[in-house]
């Protein structure tokens, strides 16, 4: 094999400079086949890891021998060493990723969930779910693995929800020079409550922030002109988070976790259990919160559908609500804002006739629905 042609070409596309290969679909190329040689060089890093050749020079494993020889950090050489192993034990992962159908970053999920427990099960379905990872948005086939996991191995996955759970931590204390620092680790139930609630006075924070530059200026200003940057936003949301807990009256309502429950064909064959930032979780989670939660069931079906008119102008009531949680984020495919984030919008416009039903309604953020309801330009 000469590899030297491999660098001649390298060469070739570093003389040509960056704007040579920068529209679309050249970047889509490239990434394809940097996938399919970061798959070709994991393969033969795990033949070098089963030969045993790395022992020649002293090192322990052939991750020590990676990081010593090739200069990577300690914790990227042994990923790739257990990226090869798992390659070695699916082929069909191998295959698609040497042909560039997936990345790095989908044989990592399955390595994740590769254990003792779900090992054969794992062999018996990798064509499927190599073409899953082939097929469906990063995001939609992490979640899709998380509910394969809880099938093949529903006693471990609840136990490792356990265990998050009682890593729960918050690090909060004064430096020596009077500064707070701090830290936080929550399970994805509890974490979706704060960040859920820091989220809300943040926006409300940016809103002050940019109505009074908007005022100061006489028109929309820029991020840099807001007087406060995200993080510090955050930061004072979080503080005004502790002044409301703090004068909050004693009658006051605690706001409750809402559990949204799917109820469809996939439910009725599986485990749909998520919350509404798509992560998915276990139903054993949910149970410490059953008693201060309002559960919400949305029935999907052609016999148990709830629409308001279908001429009617706008998305509301029950339509809206399962467009919402079907959907769950902006669907634009360069987007992943979430409900709270996003409009109901016609798939078909209502201007054009299309009804207000579900079938024809769709979540896209302010900027996306904007963007597709712009004019185009006139005819020069």
């Amino acid at each position: 094999m000469d590899l030297a042609r491999l660098a001649e070409a390298i060469d070739e596309l570093a003389a040509a400079g960056p704007e040579a290969c920068s529209d679309a679909a050249t970047i889509e190329l490239l990434q394809r086949q940097v996938a399919r040689l970061d798959g070709y060089l994991t393969a033969a890093v795990a033949q070098f890891d089963a030969s045993g050749a790395w022992g020649a020079d002293g090192a322990r494993s052939a991750a020590a021998w990676l990081a010593a020889y090739c200069g990577l950090a300690n914790s990227q050489a042994r990923r790739q060493v257990r990226r090869g192993r798992t390659m070695r034990q699916l082929p069909a992962l191998a295959e698609a990723w040497m042909a560039g159908d997936v990345t790095a970053a989908h044989v990592d999920a399955l390595s994740a969930v590769r254990t003792c427990a779900t090992e054969q099960a794992l062999e018996r379905d990798q064509e499927l779910l190599v073409e899953q990872a082939s097929t469906l948005p990063f995001g939609t086939f992490r979640r899709s693995l998380s509910y394969w996991h809880a099938l093949a191995d529903p006693d471990g996955v609840e136990e490792d929800a356990e265990s998050v759970r009682t890593r729960r931590d918050v690090y909060l204390r004064p430096s020596f020079e009077g500064i707070w620092l701090g830290q936080m680790t929550l399970d994805p139930v509890s974490g979706a409550i704060v960040a859920d609630e820091l989220e809300r006075i943040e926006r409300e924070l940016f809103e002050q922030d940019w109505a009074e530059t908007r005022s100061r200026l006489g028109g929309d200003p820029l991020a840099i002109d807001l007087g406060r940057t995200a993080a510090q936003r955050r930061a004072d949301a979080l503080v005004e988070m502790a002044t409301r807990s703090r004068t909050a009256p004693a009658n006051g309502r605690r706001p409750v976790p809402l559990f949204s429950v799917l109820v469809d064909y996939e439910t009725l064959h599986g485990r749909i259990c998520e919350l509404a930032q798509g992560m998915a979780v276990t139903p054993g989670s949910l149970v410490p919160w059953l008693d201060q939660a309002v559960v919400e069931r949305a029935v999907f079906g052609p016999d148990r559908r709830v629409e308001v008119g279908s001429t009617t102008r706008l998305f509301r009531g029950a339509t809206r609500r399962a467009i919402e949680l079907r959907d769950q984020r902006c669907t634009h495919p360069c987007c992943d804002r979430p409900i709270e984030q996003c409009e109901v919008d016609h798939v078909v416009p209502y201007s054009a006739g299309g009804p207000t039903t579900q079938e024809n309604g769709r979540l896209l953020c302010g900027f996306h629905n904007r963007l597709r309801n712009q004019r185009p330009p006139p005819p020069s």
